[in-house]
């Protein structure tokens, strides 16, 4: 798979507005804002740590929402091998769901995903969370394993989820 582009958050081109919401880069600056939100949106949420680290990554690509005064409502991050990738983390902020805000993150993966070649993404989601399901269905995104135990706080399964590029053509 080819690079995903980095660019610098004020390119235009890595700019996604829709309803208020823009898409951008993660800068080191978001990564307070966005721990909060992995704190309030899981039970086992990933340390500031961990978002420094994948923003050096050089097969990562993070991407940060935006709302229209500039707060951050919601996050993705994608880690790719060869010609596939895996959308490690996404989270909206509680207060800002149901507005398409997770829609709209994903989309802009597929599509950073596919315009570097690649075929396949994978991910997990807990099996009781019938809303993310009922999303990354609605992108292509189907079942193909399930990983036993995998979330703590409560136990339950993961399941995975691959789309491939053409899921929707």
């Amino acid at each position: 798979m080819g690079s995903i582009e980095r660019r610098a958050a004020s390119d235009p081109r890595d700019v996604v507005t829709a309803a208020g919401i823009s898409i951008r880069p993660t800068l080191a600056v978001d990564v307070p804002e966005m721990a909060s939100i992995e704190a309030l949106a899981f039970s086992d949420p990933w340390p500031a740590s961990s978002f420094h680290e994948l923003l050096a990554h050089p097969f990562s690509r993070m991407a940060t929402a935006t709302d229209e005064a500039g707060g951050i409502v919601g996050y993705c991050i994608i880690l790719r091998a060869a010609d596939e990738a895996e959308i490690a983390n996404i989270a909206t902020a509680p207060g800002a769901r149901r507005r398409g805000i997770g829609a709209r993150l994903l989309d802009d993966a597929i599509t950073a995903v596919e315009s570097a070649g690649g075929v396949a993404m994978f991910l997990e989601v807990r099996e009781s969370n019938t809303a993310a399901r009922a999303l990354y269905a609605s992108r292509g995104f189907a079942a193909v394993g399930r990983r036993r135990g995998y979330y703590r706080h409560p136990v339950e399964d993961a399941l995975v989820l691959r789309r491939d590029a053409t899921a929707l053509e």
